[in-house]
């Protein structure tokens, strides 16, 4: 039996940094969602949604505005246990607080314990889906695909591999990254909605040799993604300099072992040289912006704007735990934020795009999430643009949506998530 979710709606008919947001985006005052076997039906004037089927139920959501789930298109859920963690630089960061965090892993029973929480707190926060990195341990793989099948989200996920700079208990070996990768990959990759990401944590902890052989997993796998971490922090680039002197750049480290191109999801790309960013515009590969992560560990500030001005595709992310926040509400202010220090704000619609279908589009899902298209997942958050005191007082003096979605982006938290849909089913 069909299901009509009416209320605002949301959507958009073009990427809103390459047209005017206010035209790309389209705001149904009054619209619905009309739902069947977890996938979306039909969407736009609830009048015309609901003559496909008059008898559906309807849920009725009045001046609440519903939305495609959030998509965070980077985060580490081993660090949901150290998030907020205070005082450090990236490697001093890793090696004081994630390195120990991770190693609890290695206990299935904690990994089942950090998975559930992780996804719980997302989903309370209206992300309905995560690319995340795992731990070395084959374990929290399992644990986190298996918490997101028992939720039915659409996930992506990979064992993070690390064969030097690492502690010994959170080292492996470039054949042993291969083939223990290999076996996830074959397990998980496509069961239900699974999606598997070959994982090196960056260049710094993985040799030449690994990423070889990470690279001929993936072109073995070319449907699978590969997400890894890339110019963050000026230390850190200087770091892989003294590592591999004889390539030409950062990225260069990946790209000499084919881990560049669709599916490629690189986090942060803040300091970028002009090399690098046209071989990452011309190879399809995206960059991962990761704003409340950048300004906690002090790493720099990323240039959306520019970014996508040059063709490049971009998602937005918590970067759990480096990032402050389970809340791509968070998220989305600290990138308008950003933008604003680099004399380039965000439209509220550019942002809410970045947070559904821009992260959808950088993991190559907008066939499943992070829009309202029919035939994609019924995955969507429903928020509430009153949801405090503060927020009600500033919205109701809008006068139009973005005016009115503005001051939730900015001040909002899990108070503002109203309802969230994952594959049809209602959570909360």
């Amino acid at each position: 039996m069909p299901d009509l979710v009416s209320g605002q709606l949301l959507r958009f008919s073009a990427d809103p940094f390459g047209a005017p947001p206010e035209e790309a985006a389209i705001h149904d005052a009054y619209g619905a969602v009309l739902i069947d076997d977890g996938r979306i039906v039909a969407a736009g004037p609830v009048d015309e949604v609901r003559a496909k089927a008059p008898d559906a139920p309807e849920t009725a959501l009045g001046e609440a505005l519903i939305l495609p789930g959030f998509v965070d298109a980077h985060m580490h859920y081993p660090q949901t246990g150290m998030i907020a963690s205070w005082g450090k630089r990236l490697i001093d960061w890793l090696n004081t607080y994630t390195f120990p965090e991770e190693a609890k892993f290695a206990d299935p029973a904690y990994a089942r314990q950090q998975a559930e929480t992780t996804l719980d707190l997302a989903l309370a926060n209206g992300t309905t889906t995560l690319a995340s990195f795992c731990t070395i341990h084959e374990a929290s793989v399992d644990a986190f695909f298996e918490a997101a099948e028992a939720r039915r989200m659409a996930v992506m996920a990979g064992r993070t591999c690390m064969d030097r700079n690492a502690p010994d208990n959170l080292r492996d070996t470039a054949q042993s990254a291969h083939d223990e990768s290999a076996a996830l990959l074959a397990r998980w990759h496509r069961r239900g909605r699974a999606r598997y990401a070959i994982t090196p944590r960056f260049t710094p902890t993985s040799t030449p040799e690994q990423l070889e052989a990470l690279g001929a997993l993936w072109a073995a796998n070319p449907s699978c993604a590969m997400q890894t971490h890339l110019s963050e922090q000026v230390d850190e680039i200087d770091w892989v300099k003294s590592l591999e002197s004889d390539a030409r750049d950062y990225l260069d480290t990946y790209e000499r072992f084919g881990l560049i191109g669709p599916g490629a999801l690189f986090g942060h790309g803040i300091h970028l040289d002009p090399r690098e960013r046209d071989r990452l515009r011309e190879s399809g590969s995206s960059l991962v912006h990761c704003p409340t992560s950048n300004t906690f560990i002090g790493s720099g500030l990323f240039r959306m704007a520019a970014a996508k001005a040059d063709g490049m595709t971009v998602g937005l992310a918590t970067d759990t735990g480096g990032g402050s926040s389970f809340s791509m509400l968070r998220t989305m202010a600290a990138a308008y934020e950003i933008g604003q220090l680099t004399g380039a704000p965000l439209h509220p619609y550019q942002l809410l795009w970045l947070a559904t279908e821009g992260s959808a589009r950088a993991m190559r899902m907008e066939d499943e999430v992070g829009t309202l298209a029919p035939g994609t997942a019924a995955d969507l958050v429903a928020l509430d643009l009153g949801s405090t005191p503060a927020i009600q007082q500033r919205s109701v003096r809008a006068e139009s949506l973005w005016e009115a979605v503005f001051p939730t982006i900015m001040m909002g938290d899990d108070r503002a998530v109203r309802a969230v849909w994952v594959a049809g089913d209602r959570l909360a």
